[in-house]
């Protein structure tokens, strides 16, 4: 499995890198075959307010990929949300391959 992290619009910390990383290694026991894994974690610019966090996940299985968006105040509470969601999806998508 291909992971690839990218950071738009601001560098980020080890602490965060390694903390999605950490989760990322998760995914395979979602799913076995999994290829490639890309993240991008941006900072969302408002017109004179706080910037938002922006965390994509895209997902590529062979012969179909997943994809979440996620907003929230801080990166990690945003990469939550999309990890949960990308793993639902992961799991619906490897149930109809069984059945």
């Amino acid at each position: 499995m291909n992971i690839s992290i990218q950071t738009v619009h601001f560098d980020a910390d080890q602490k965060l890198l390694e903390f999605v990383q950490k989760k990322l290694d998760k995914l395979a026991t979602f799913h076995d075959r999994i290829t490639k894994v890309e993240v991008y974690l941006k900072l969302e610019s408002m017109a004179h307010a706080i910037k938002e966090k922006v965390v994509e996940i895209k997902i590529h299985i062979p012969k179909q990929d997943c994809f979440v968006k996620a907003t929230a105040k801080t990166f990690q509470t945003a990469f939550d949300e999309a990890f949960n969601s990308i793993t639902l999806q992961l799991i619906k998508k490897k149930e109809r391959l069984a059945v």
